[in-house]
């Protein structure tokens, strides 16, 4: 298992430099020039042209590459363009925010999508399954902004129950500790930051949760039919047991390594989808900061974004493989 991890690990970087180059060649592709963005449209071309070359953004691309990623390797993401800021300092202060909601909408589609999908399996060709099947398929089918939208009006606008955007209500003192609202308002006891976040939390979560939960059930749901068929289950059901212990006890385990799968590579596709999610809900995470920048041209802080969902996904796929040992001790990683 260790040589498993280590290999693993190993294979991470020409993966980040895929993507980094893909990445950054696209983003200076793309129209627009930084320098004019910086000084405004009334800059003198010598103003830009310093701007240029104080950036180094009138060097070829691959040397303009080379010396970010020779950067990189010493720890150093560079400065946005725009701000001056550490690129660093710029994530950190967001990063918090998009693992709390894609958190808190994993958990969503875990819960909802799993028992939804053991529901169905158990009552086969029952109206309970056509109907579970159905909500399923209409959520892989709706668009997270649309979604996004609509929970909004029902539940923030006509129904007034949750606030439509934001992290926390402007008015209620908070502490930063560790970067996350929730676990520094437990930490600081601060009830009303508390509250104030997970209301803001919620309808985010869900948008953002709706597809994966949609295809945990469904994938839940073909697991779950399949161990059910299988000839240590009728032995389960002659003893004697109940059909309730069969299914949770016995079943459902067996049935758990195609859905973390699942679970697995939607965590990490949860962080790209939070670039809408977060938009649509005006929440300060990674995904909008991504989209601010590419609004505004700000190379070293789009490809280093990119870099963090990069690193994220690939060790989210990581921590699923060690999991199926854990699940499936017949899995064995040589």
């Amino acid at each position: 298992m260790i040589w498993y991890i280590i290999k693993r690990l190993l294979q991470l970087a020409p993966v980040i430099i895929g993507v980094t180059l893909i990445a950054f060649s696209l983003i200076h592709i793309a129209p627009g020039d930084p320098a004019r963005t910086m000084l405004g449209q009334h800059a003198t071309q010598k103003e830009i042209n310093e701007i240029r070359e104080k950036y180094g953004l009138d060097e070829p691309i691959i040397v303009q590459y080379g010396l970010w990623l020779s950067g990189v390797v010493r720890g150093d993401l560079g400065r946005s363009i725009i701000t001056n800021d550490l690129v660093i300092n710029e994530i950190s202060s967001r990063f918090p925010n998009t693992i709390e909601l894609a958190v808190a909408a994993m958990l969503f589609a875990i819960l909802i999508g799993g028992f939804a999908g053991i529901i169905s399996a158990s009552k086969q060709y029952s109206v309970t399954d056509y109907t579970v099947m159905g909500v399923a398929l209409f959520g892989i089918s709706m668009p997270v902004f649309w979604l996004g939208i609509i929970l909004m009006m029902i539940f923030g606008v006509i129904l007034g129950w949750l606030p439509i955007g934001g992290r926390i209500d402007l008015m209620i003192p908070f502490q930063r500790v560790t970067g996350f609202m929730i676990i520094d308002s437990i930490i600081t006891l601060n009830l009303p930051a508390l509250i104030s976040s997970i209301k803001h939390l919620i309808l985010p979560a869900v948008a953002l949760g709706t597809i994966p939960m949609a295809m945990i059930a469904r994938v839940t749901r073909s697991s779950m039919l399949e161990v059910l068929r299988q000839d240590f289950i009728r032995t389960e059901r002659a003893k004697g047991l109940s059909e309730r212990a069969v299914i949770y006890k016995h079943a459902v385990r067996n049935a758990m390594v195609p859905v973390v799968t699942v679970i697995g590579l939607n965590f990490g596709l949860l962080l790209a989808g939070a670039i809408l999610t977060e938009t649509v809900f005006s929440w300060p995470g990674l995904g909008r900061l991504v989209v601010e920048a590419v609004y505004e041209r700000d190379y070293p802080l789009v490809v280093g974004c990119i870099l963090i969902f990069a690193i994220v996904f690939v060790v989210v796929n990581l921590i699923t493989d060690i999991l199926y040992t854990y699940i499936d001790p017949r899995i064995k990683y040589e």
